[in-house]
């Protein structure tokens, strides 16, 4: 794809290898060649010298999945120009593409045409796809600002960033109130994966009732939401709109923009402090998965992120926090539909892939935000017998037999967990018994 690897990127890589030679030698074979998936495999330079992102097997750029797929990525660009010219183009190409649809979750090389262009919303030749996701809009203001606070770079921010940080206040306040959106979405039967694939009454999803938070036609996993007021993609929309409020006033100096992303985020943070959480018989107070404000909730968790098992991830709270706490042990147990014990692994799996498949990026996640280190020990173990050899992270995967799996080449699963096995080193995980 790139005609050169970043150098320090090849070091780095090299560095994580030798380190679980030493202290894991049954995941040593992976952490190279997972660290320098995505930049080896997925980033490509386009004719007109700016870079795009695919996902892996699917030739299309989601904003939410090439934001975590050059996460790990960013603590380096200070470090080596060709990489800090790679993200900042790729932060560039976020803008972009919000700016063309802030509805759409995928996109085109350029004006291609590709994609779902059957589906009855209304799309565009740059569109691959037009599922709206609230992490979609998100994820490139986690992106950017991570950039910036570890660069010093402030030179991402120009007009067209600011536009964007507008389209995405417009359509997150829209959607508080969903029943004056524009927006629908329908994928004709006959193009359907499964049911899941579009929204129901016409397009326009179940009825919500109006609370605080915005509303998302589907979830992470790109699967349609049950209840449109998705819990952690609001979870992250509140830190997300805190990025853009430090940005606002630090870089752009506009109050009016700050205070509108500032009362924006705490009308969402009451909502979930409100309609978000429920009382379990069994875990206590905690979070739901979605509501519909007229108080019906889905209780479950999904591996894709944003989940509730991520909440400590996306710098939303500690993994000490109580309701997270309670919420952890729910989606870890017999309670959560979408958690999954196999003779082989045990773990977070969704409905998007086969019944009894755990994901990586769950398990990943689980390691992430735990501070249990048997836990995590557990968890690594379990993954370095379920790459069916191959040495790379799959989407799901038979929790009873292994060699079954979906989606060989999926960037975003390798990438995340070559960042749990870099923080691991970096912690000195194993270089003490605590």
């Amino acid at each position: 794809m790139l005609e050169k690897i970043p150098d320090i990127l090849i070091e780095k890589a090299d560095e994580l290898e030798k380190y679980y030679e030493k202290h894991y030698p049954a995941l040593a074979p992976l952490a190279k060649q997972c660290f320098l998936n995505t930049i080896e495999t997925t980033v490509k330079k386009l004719d007109d010298g700016t870079y795009f992102v695919i996902t892996g097997d699917i030739p299309a750029m989601w904003l939410r999945d090439s934001a975590a797929q050059v996460k790990p990525y960013i603590k380096y660009a200070k470090y080596d120009k060709y990489l800090d010219e790679i993200l900042r183009s790729i932060i560039k190409k976020h803008v972009d593409f919000v700016n063309i649809d802030p509805y759409a979750n995928a996109f085109n090389q350029g004006p291609t045409n590709e994609g779902h262009q059957d589906d009855i919303t209304k799309m565009n030749e740059n569109v691959w796809e037009r599922k709206y996701e609230i992490d979609s809009l998100c994820a490139p203001l986690y992106l950017s600002y991570e950039y910036w606070k570890s660069t010093n770079n402030s030179s991402i921010f120009d007009d067209a960033y600011k536009t964007m940080i507008k389209n995405i206040l417009n359509v997150f306040k829209v959607e508080q109130d969903h029943s004056k959106s524009e927006y629908y979405f329908e994928r004709p039967e006959e193009l359907r994966y499964k049911k899941t694939d579009t929204l129901p009454l016409k397009g326009k999803g179940y009825p919500v009732n109006p609370v605080g938070m915005t509303w998302s036609g589907f979830r992470p996993s790109d699967d349609c939401c049950t209840f449109g007021y998705l819990i952690p993609a609001n979870i992250m929309a509140v830190v997300a709109l805190g990025y853009a409020k430090e940005i606002c006033e630090k870089v752009y100096n506009d109050e009016q923009l700050a205070k509108e992303c500032k009362e924006l985020r705490e009308e969402i943070q009451d909502a979930i402090d409100i309609y978000g959480t429920v009382n379990h018989d069994v875990f206590g107070k905690m979070y739901a998965y979605e509501t519909d404000g007229f108080g019906n909730y889905n209780l479950m968790d999904d591996a894709n992120t944003p989940s509730l098992l991520s909440i400590p991830y996306l710098d939303y709270c500690d993994v000490t926090d109580e309701i997270y706490s309670n919420t952890r042990k729910f989606i870890l147990s017999k309670y959560n539909p979408h958690y999954v014990e196999g003779s082989v692994a045990c773990g977070l799996g969704s409905p998007h892939t086969p019944q009894g498949y755990i994901w990586h990026i769950g398990l990943t996640m689980q390691a992430l935000t735990s501070n249990d280190r048997e836990e995590i020990l557990k968890v690594l173990d379990m993954i370095s017998k379920t790459h069916a050899g191959t040495n790379y992270m799959h989407e799901g995967f038979d929790a009873s037999n292994p060699e079954n799996y979906t989606r060989e080449w999926f960037a975003w699963a390798n990438t995340l967990f070559a960042q749990m096995l870099e923080k691991l080193m970096i912690e000195g995980f194993f270089e003490t018994n605590k």
